[in-house]
């Protein structure tokens, strides 16, 4: 494994990155909506030496490089940055993602141009040392040593007669002294206004634990998750130690340096300082730390241990194709939740960590859709594809899922979850259908994306083939969508991934992973080698992932991305109550039981739910007896009666049917009109009544109903709140979705790259001893 160093600026020049742009469109779009202005301009124009300018545009053409660099590579040991290039080390090492490396760049250029007059001048031929003692002996209070770069270079920066006065005085000394081409006195005390000004922006942005060790200008050690705000603040006005940093790379044993930037400015600092003598043996302490520091430097390195031969990082697990072809950072998605429990801040939040998100629809109004819609637009910008909402089928209210298709379309929705379908509708088939370009090479160009949730093998092989030829003549007579685009259709499948759904809250055929997946992954590629598509359908799995034990399973088994589920209900974004939350932050595997669904009630369907702290499952499964064993409320006995209403529904029958009628009459007057023929019906949908009920309470958090609640939930939370017993995220107020689904899938890799580096090396001693035992048995 190599180090990945980034120069920083200075490095720039006319022309650069053109060949990256046209490779990655997409992302130099993202990065033009967050400047405002067009990259492909300013790197063949003269603003390109403006520090304003010039740091967002070496960010981008190094980030877009590392990009292309890791598709390739395995993770390094070590990453650092000069200056700037410390931002694109962290964006390497997962602190940040592109679009909010992007805006910190911008926003340090902007603050760092407008600091106030000053310069900067390079010291040729002396040491750090040399450079301090001869500032000291001419008096230059107002200059520091911005940067120690090799052994021979050392940088100077203050007010601008201030390192015109050092120049001088050192070049009489003996020193070459070159001026830079910089505005500002960059790396010295004269910039703690711009340092303090951007530590408030820093503030705003939640950064993530770096995947591999990433090395601090300031502290010359590798930074700590938690300090990064403070260090890259204090970078502002603070030497680059670099001769130090890279020292300390070379005492934990790395020898291999690559620079991804086509002008190898740090290379030949790296082969300077590498042939210089080092200034003390052993792990090089900060200066002052003395025997306290070598401690302290021994304990970080132990730290920094050496990764393991099996290189294995979070955003390298599962299908490469799937994570490009959702603009995604990591095979990983969160599955919606009814009501908006996947809310708006979820898919926020999970969206700009480069993970997939759903917002939970189902059961919302189609205004509050519409809302939610635009906040997430507004707050991701037009450019993210991460995103998507959740399509419920309505077997019962057809309408009502192709005005939700409607609203979809209007709001530029190109993904769906595609929940709860047993066949084709015209609604999803004109969605899909409707997005269907024909390219330029002959390709199809797939406008709206379906990710399909699935257990049974029938719903698959629906998903995975075209859309039924019926249906798609239908919208073609209908005006819904073109002739051509009727043509591309049976070159396509209803869905671009499948997500296999295994026991899980809510909903469940109580399916096992390791059969439905195998399954489904065989039957994708039989499908896939009978219709000819040009591109693989992906198949992921949900269910039962709540650790990382469960998510290495899902990747082993073949899973091209994971879904969680019941385990983001349990954090700070989830659209539910914190009384829920406070329940759910308990639970363990056992918590949970099966219980009759609301929605498919006559039918016996059954969803999983919370048992701990709650009667609603004893109550809804007491419901549904008297629904088997009676045809009418009229003959259940008075005791029955009363404790429904007052223990179960807390109102007469009566009202609970005035107010069931009143709803039905305004969204399904057919409903209401069979209810009143059939009095079995009528008692069905005043049953139905308490489960809506029952769900309001919980989202809600009213405190005296809480025995009421009806809380969606698999085990996979149990397991999770086991696993996360004892840390920071323990309590539900500290999981924020992203960080959880960081640290899930950071602790995968770490488990994958163990057990599978147990395996080699067990492999390993098998195969060398076989000779063994042959000469023996010889």
């Amino acid at each position: 494994m190599a180090t990945i160093i980034f120069p920083g600026q200075g490095s720039q020049f006319r022309g650069m990155g053109v060949d990256l742009f046209s490779r990655h469109p997409e992302r130099v779009r993202e990065a033009e909506e967050v400047l405002g202005y067009s990259l492909h301009a300013l790197v063949d124009g003269p603003d390109l030496d403006r520090t304003a300018f010039t740091q967002p545009a070496l960010f981008v053409v190094n980030a877009l490089r590392t990009m292309e660099w890791r598709d390739v590579r395995p993770a390094p040991r070590f990453a650092a940055g000069h200056s700037l290039g410390e931002y694109n080390a962290l964006y390497a090492a997962g602190v940040f993602d592109f679009e909010v490396g992007v805006w910190l760049v911008a926003e340090r250029g902007r603050l760092m141009a407008r600091a106030g007059a000053g310069k900067m001048a390079a010291v040729l031929g002396w040491s750090a040392t040399q450079v301090r003692a001869a500032l000291a002996e001419l008096g230059a209070d107002e200059v520091d040593l911005a940067n120690d770069n090799s052994p021979t270079q050392q940088v100077i920066s203050g007010p601008g007669e201030a390192i015109e006065r050092a120049a001088e005085g050192l070049t009489r000394m003996g020193a070459k002294v070159i001026e830079l081409r910089v505005r500002s006195p960059f790396h010295s005390r004269h910039m703690r206004g711009a340092s303090e000004a951007f530590a408030q922006t820093l503030a705003r942005v939640d950064f993530h634990p770096p995947r591999f060790p990433v090395i601090s200008n300031v502290e010359a050690r590798p930074h700590e998750h938690g300090r990064v705000a403070e260090l890259l603040a204090a970078q502002i006005a603070a030497p680059v130690r670099w001769t130090e940093s890279v020292r300390y790379m070379l005492e934990q044993g790395e020898d291999a340096f690559e620079e991804l930037g086509e002008r190898q400015i740090l290379t030949k600092m790296i082969a300077e300082i590498r042939s210089a003598r080092p200034q003390r043996e052993g792990v090089a302490a900060a200066p002052g730390e003395g025997d306290r520091g070598q401690e302290r430097a021994w304990e970080r390195s132990a730290e920094v241990a050496p990764a393991p031969a099996l290189a294995l990082a979070p955003d390298q697990l599962g299908s490469a194709q799937f994570r490009a072809r959702h603009g995604l950072r990591f095979a990983y998605a969160a599955g919606a939740m009814y009501k908006g429990i996947a809310s708006k801040a979820l898919v926020i939040r999970l969206a700009r960590a480069g993970m997939m998100a759903f917002l939970g629809t189902g059961g919302m109004s189609l205004e509050a859709v519409a809302d939610d819609l635009e906040a997430i637009r507004a707050a991701l910008g037009p450019g993210c594809r991460c995103w998507g909402a959740n399509l419920l089928a309505s077997v019962e209210r057809p309408e009502h899922e192709a005005r939700t298709v409607d609203l979809f379309l209007r709001a530029g929705v190109d993904l769906i979850e595609a929940a709860a379908f047993m066949r084709m509708s015209p609604a999803l088939v004109r969605y899909r259908v409707s997005g269907l370009r024909a390219r330029g090479d002959g390709g199809v160009e797939i406008g709206n994306r379906v990710v399909a949730k699935i257990s049974r093998p029938e719903v698959a092989r629906a998903f995975l083939s075209p859309p039924p030829a019926a249906l798609v003549d239908a919208l073609v007579a209908a005006g819904s969508i073109t002739p051509a685009q009727a043509q591309l259709a049976a070159r396509v499948p209803m869905a671009d991934d499948l997500c296999v759904e295994a026991d899980s809250g809510g909903h469940t055929d109580q399916g096992v992973a390791g059969v439905l997946l195998p399954r489904m992954l065989r039957l994708r590629d039989e499908l896939r080698a009978e219709h000819g598509y040009a591109t693989q359908v992906g198949v992921g799995l949900a269910g039962g992932i709540g650790t990382p034990e469960a998510a290495a399973a899902a990747f082993i088994m073949g899973a091209d991305f994971i879904v969680t589920g019941s385990i983001n209900q349990c954090t700070v974004e989830a659209g539910t109550s914190d009384a829920v939350k406070d329940i759910l932050e308990t639970i363990d595997v056992q918590d949970v039981t099966c219980a009759p669904s609301g929605d498919m009630f006559e039918l016996g369907a059954k969803v999983q739910v919370v048992r701990k702290g709650t009667l609603f499952p004893a109550r809804a499964n007491r419901l549904y007896s008297l629904y088997q064993h009676y045809e009418s409320v009229n003959e259940l006995s008075s005791a029955q009666l009363r404790q429904l209403e007052d223990k179960y529904f807390g109102r007469s029958i009566d009202e609970v049917w005035a107010e069931t009628a009143r709803y039905y009459g305004r969204v399904d007057p057919e409903v209401l009109a069979r209810a009143e023929r059939s009095a079995k019906k009528r008692m069905a949908l005043i049953f139905r009544w308490y489960f809506v009920h029952s769900t309001r309470l919980a989202l809600s958090g009213d405190p005296s109903k809480r025995r009421d609640y009806q809380i969606h939930c698999g085990p996979a939370l149990g397991a999770c709140n086991r696993w996360l017993a004892g840390t920071a995220l323990a309590p539900w107020r500290a999981r924020r979705v992203d960080a959880l689904a960081s640290l899930l899938l950071e602790e995968t890799a770490a488990l994958l790259r163990q057990r599978l580096g147990w395996l080699l090396a067990a492999n390993s001693q098998l195969l060398a001893a076989q000779p063994v035992r042959a000469a023996a048995l010889g």
